[in-house]
């Protein structure tokens, strides 16, 4: 029976050490409609004044710290308006922010997140945007990138602004 216990323990141990070191290092980042965990690529800490250039790219990742202390990455929109990059969640009628997305859950309790853009990666604040002019523009920003996407009757758009830090 004690060899039975050390062995299992033996292999919890290296389990343990594949997901504490490996993972970290390796990443596990979503794909597609699929969550994952770590965003790893070169990480840009020099300041963005333009963000423009996501434009021409269709989806980024985004990464977001969980109450789990594990964090949480997801595929999603970006645009940019005046120079600005904005991060978007569509809510359907009847989901109330922030409930209904994981990640913004994660960011109304802990805003800083970190985004890969390409292989670069960059962390960032996400500011819910409440400004009415900020928000149309954003949001003329998203009808004209993203032309097809179906807006269901009675859905709205969350708008975030990624600012340094």
């Amino acid at each position: 029976m004690k060899k039975l216990l050390k062995m299992i323990g033996t292999v919890f141990a290296a389990v343990l050490v594949l997901v504490v070191v490996v993972l970290p290092i390796t990443g596990f980042e979503p794909h597609g409609r699929t969550p994952g965990l770590w965003l790893t690529g070169e990480v840009v800490t020099t300041p963005v004044t333009d963000w423009s250039f996501v434009d021409a790219i269709e989806t980024i990742k985004l990464q977001t710290s969980t109450q789990y202390l594990l964090p949480h990455s997801v595929t999603t929109y970006c645009v940019s308006a005046n120079g600005q990059l904005y991060i978007t969640s569509l809510y359907r009628a009847g989901m109330t922010y922030p409930a209904g997305r994981s990640w913004n859950t994660d960011v109304a309790r802990d805003p800083r997140v970190r985004l890969k853009i390409g292989d670069k990666v960059y962390d960032r604040t996400l500011v819910f945007v409440t400004d009415p002019a900020e928000y149309e523009a954003a949001y003329q920003a998203k009808r004209k990138k993203y032309p097809r996407q179906k807006i269901p009757p009675g859905a709205k758009f969350m708008i975030f602004r990624a600012v340094e830090g």
